[in-house]
């Protein structure tokens, strides 16, 4: 059953208890790196492997994500500031133990190519954010997987 998460803004991106930063540079520019994470919604689930279905709702001011596994989110948009930045919030999801949850991408041009920093800013119960932090690795080849498919796919 999906539970609604306290309603953060992003700057709890900075203040959350568990904050778990990724980042990798990548070949494609900043432009195609943006429409993909913030415009091409649908397309998350050609290249971050986790994905399954992804959609945008409220006219694009939200998204629906399923996982593998079953894990469902409604989340609302934060910033979506191009090409530089894309954040939202998870408002409702069935993932246990979180109460609140932010994921921001940050893209830094680099030579030709993009840095691409992911945050993953949450809260939750002391064992939520315990196991959170012992996902770490986890997580972090998630995003090296992602970003690494998404350059490939950009590449294309």
């Amino acid at each position: 059953m999906a539970r609604r998460l306290r309603p953060v803004d992003v700057d709890f991106v900075r203040s959350a208890p568990v904050r778990l930063v990724f980042a990798r540079e990548i070949a494609a520019p900043p432009e195609p790196v943006f429409h993909a994470l913030a415009e091409d919604v649908a397309g998350w689930t050609e290249w971050f492997s986790a994905v399954t279905l992804a959609r945008p709702t409220d006219g694009g001011a939200g998204r629906e994500v399923r996982l593998r596994g079953g894990t469902r989110f409604a989340e609302t948009i934060l910033v979506a500031k191009a090409p530089e930045a894309y954040a939202y919030r998870v408002d409702e999801t069935n993932a246990p133990g979180v109460r609140a949850l932010v994921e921001e991408w940050r893209l830094t041009p680099a030579g030709a190519g993009t840095r691409v920093q992911w945050t993953f800013a949450a809260d939750g119960p002391p064992v939520f954010r315990a196991v959170l932090r012992l996902a770490r690795p986890g997580l972090g080849r998630a995003f090296r997987d992602a970003v690494t498919a998404l350059d490939r796919r950009l590449a294309r």
